[in-house]
């Protein structure tokens, strides 16, 4: 009896256990109660037949908003002709590239469609970032697998996708040449696949080091030259998808009219001495991350595509001073690069970034309450997508009312190849810029030289515009 006593007992216990367990699932009475959200009504009927048979954002245009579009621009840099990154996720190269084009443009009296070959940069750019991953690899042997920074690693031994810090390192280091002198080929124009290919590459490679690693009596030494056969791989496949890049090469300089100037043979440094002889420590990255501090210094740790070269470094400051500097640069016709979260409300056919473009609550029923500190730690937003930022509209008073970026999506996207966005949005979903020392207060520049807060590599502001 007392056995049957305490089966008894440990089955009520097992029971109440398990009941406890069951409570965070739904019950058939919550099911019930849930299923009143959707009332089956002929109004909601109708709704429902129109959103499953349409796009959400044709459904949730906000017409009112129709016509808010305006083309107008009080002060604007002169650039020319758009560039366009195709199915790649260089938008970074691009971006940055097209800040130092204009200026060449403007300088020597080139060609509107003049461009720097952004394969070969990308080319170089490929090649680092598979060394920066295999020698993180290496740097970080002793930890387990398990190890957030080693997991972190492996889901992300290579990618197209980047920052302004990459452009400056892999041009002070590689140089720069024409487009004529490296064209694009169908791997830079759509990187997916190759891009799939050397991070499985990549990703076998760091095991095997890892493996290395492990065995004892392995130098460092014997890493670095496994390393270096490694990379010997990796510049293969880069050079049967694009092609070797030059160590010389002869270019014809012509002007805005066609006229031939001079044709000479460069090397890609001294093309870029003279075509793009930028002091790259006198840009300086500000950014809009209300989920910290303001007036502090943040790296990020990892987020550089050069292992001897820099992370991105930015200060962390509230819009309205971002924006002063940005106007301060427009008015002085220089252009810069600029980094948002394009895809929110976006008016593609337009070209038009208003967050007023879609009523989303309306055509459900419901409100969307995450203001941009919500949003950003949340991973709901986030720096996506670089642009040049290149004009804006100020009343009256010197506030501006909206934005203008150059995009490189092609001439025929959006408003002439460009996006336009209101003031509001620019405030919402802009996040990085870098600025020229020349249009920094005094008193903001000194802030550089605060210590650096380092933060990880999985931070929601690591991602990379694409």
């Amino acid at each position: 009896m007392n056995t049957l006593k305490k089966l008894t007992s440990l089955f009520i216990i097992i029971f109440a256990v398990a009941q406890v367990f069951a409570q965070g699932g739904i019950s058939a009475e919550q099911l019930a109660t849930v299923k009143k959200g959707y009332q089956n009504t002929a109004e909601s009927r109708a709704l429902r037949n129109a959103i499953v048979t349409n796009d959400i954002n044709k459904l949730a245009v906000n017409f009112d908003n129709v016509n808010a579009f305006d083309d107008h621009f009080s002060d604007k840099v002169n650039l020319k002709a758009v560039t366009d990154q195709k199915s790649s996720g260089r938008c970074w190269m691009f971006t940055g590239m097209n800040v130092l084009r204009a200026k060449a443009i403007a300088k020597y009296n080139l060609p509107a469609d003049f461009q720097f070959s952004q394969i070969y940069t990308f080319f170089w750019d490929q090649l680092e970032k598979a060394n920066l991953f295999l020698q993180a690899i290496i740097d970080t042997r002793t930890l387990p697998m398990t190890d957030q920074k080693v997991e972190w690693l492996f889901k992300n031994p290579i990618g197209d996708g980047g920052q302004f810090t990459g452009v400056a390192n892999l041009v002070d280091k590689y140089g720069l040449v024409p487009r004529e002198a490296m064209p694009e080929t169908n791997s830079s124009n759509k990187t997916s696949q190759m891009s799939g290919i050397l991070k499985l590459k990549l990703r076998e490679y760091g095991l095997e080091l890892r493996d290395m690693a492990a065995k004892k009596g392995t130098t460092p030494a014997a890493l670095e030259n496994r390393k270096i056969e490694m990379l010997q791989v990796v510049y293969k496949i880069l050079a049967l998808n694009f092609g070797e890049p030059p160590t010389e090469f002869s270019w014809t300089r012509r002007d805005a009219k066609g006229k031939i100037v001079e044709t000479k043979t460069y090397t890609p440094q001294s093309f870029r001495e003279q075509f793009a002889n930028e002091d790259f420590s006198k840009y300086y990255m500000i950014m809009n991350d209300p989920t910290r501090e303001y007036y502090k210094v943040y790296e990020i740790e990892y987020d550089r595509h050069v292992y001897d070269g820099e992370n991105w470094k930015y200060l962390n400051l509230p819009m309205d001073e971002i924006a002063a500097m940005a106007i301060a640069s427009i008015k002085d016709s220089t252009a810069m690069y600029f980094s948002c979260d394009v895809g929110k409300f976006l008016n593609r056919e337009k070209g038009y970034l208003d967050i007023n473009n879609y009523d989303y609550g309306s055509l459900f029923g419901i409100d969307f309450k995450m203001d941009k500190k919500q949003r950003v730690s949340t991973f709901a937003s986030g720096s996506s997508h670089a642009m040049t930022l290149c004009a804006v509209d100020l009343d009256e008073n010197g506030k501006p009312k909206k934005w203008m970026v150059e995009n490189s999506w092609g001439a025929s996207s959006g408003y002439k190849g460009c996006l336009i966005m209101t003031d509001e949005w620019f405030n919402e979903y802009m996040f990085r810029l870098v600025v020229e020392e020349k249009y920094i207060p005094s008193k903001t520049l000194k802030l550089f030289d605060q210590k650096v807060i380092m933060l990880p590599p999985w931070d929601p502001m690591f991602a990379p515009e694409e």
